[in-house]
């Protein structure tokens, strides 16, 4: 992926080393799913605590980039590599902005940028605390996307998905979501289910982040006409979609797959809605809710 020297974003919140108040416990981590339903790994609590338990610090986490040839590498300016990590992030969400921006101008609309709020350990936001082990999430309440950069690392041991366009992707799919909140999506969404019962709030929630995959893909078939994909990118984005589906994941944790449990997609529909943005590069090719099939 080809990032260094590209345009760094100024809406970058980082809150790393800043306490988040007591880790939130089981309950509260499923408050914030029903809340958003814009958690990344959004499964039962037990599962994500089961996968991400023991995470490294961040200072273990960037020494580690450094020695892995990660964002430590040679190719890394001298200047650039007191905090490499943290530019890698706000290139990528610089370019999201880029993107969206100039799609909501043809649309005759103003997109309004997110900020990215980088955190470890623990976070407390606008729809409540929240500890490493929800993932990366979005919140509609400040509209913010969370990430605690060692889930990076997350990715490329525990889930297979390493890459830099791997974390690009997660990036994505999190400013998916406030792109449909923009779009009044969300709203719509958390109004529904609100008025459903247990197994069609589940639904909603699947469709809301499947479509978040489609827009992230949208998002990388812009990236695609730039020339910042390079060969490969786009396989490891496919990689750690299929890696975070609620099959593999509960397979991983339990031993056994319970499709009624689903939140946010099987392997199989995160990667098909994720080409299905990056092939069609049209939002309306994005609309999970009128699809009859997933």
């Amino acid at each position: 992926m080809r990032w260094i020297g590209d345009r760094e974003s100024e809406n970058i919140e980082d809150r790393r080393g800043v306490g988040g108040g007591l880790p939130v416990g089981i309950g509260g981590i499923g408050a914030i799913v029903v809340v958003l339903v814009g958690l990344f790994l959004g499964v039962d609590p037990s599962t994500l605590l089961a996968l991400l338990s023991g995470n490294e610090t961040q200072q273990q986490t960037e020494t580690r980039r450094a020695d892995d040839g990660g964002y430590g590498s040679s190719r890394m300016p001298e200047a650039n590599r007191a905090d490499p990590m943290r530019q890698f992030v706000s290139v990528v969400l610089a370019d999201t902005e880029d993107v969206w921006s100039q799609l909501f101008k043809s649309m005759g609309r103003t997109y309004d940028d997110p900020k990215l709020v980088l955190y470890s350990d623990r976070v407390s936001s606008a729809c409540g605390l929240a500890s490493a082990a929800s993932g990366p999430f979005y919140c509609q309440a400040d509209q913010k996307a969370y990430l605690d950069l060692s889930f990076f690392q997350e990715m490329k041991d525990r889930f297979n998905a390493p890459g830099e366009f791997a974390e690009a992707y997660v990036i994505a799919h999190e400013i998916g979501h406030h792109v449909q909140n923009e779009l009044g999506i969300l709203q719509r969404a958390h109004a529904e289910s609100a008025k459903s019962d247990e197994r069609r709030s589940k639904t909603i929630s699947v469709r809301v982040e499947l479509q978040a995959d489609c827009f992230a893909g949208f998002w990388a078939r812009a990236d695609r006409t730039k020339h910042i994909i390079e060969q490969g990118d786009v396989e490891a984005a496919l990689n750690a979609a299929s890696a975070v589906g609620d099959d593999r994941l509960q397979r991983q944790a339990h031993g056994a797959v319970v499709p009624d449990a689903f939140t946010h997609g099987s392997s199989a529909q995160r990667v098909r809605w994720f080409k299905r943005g990056l092939e069609s590069g049209s939002l309306k090719q994005c609309d999970t809710f009128s699809a009859e099939s997933l």
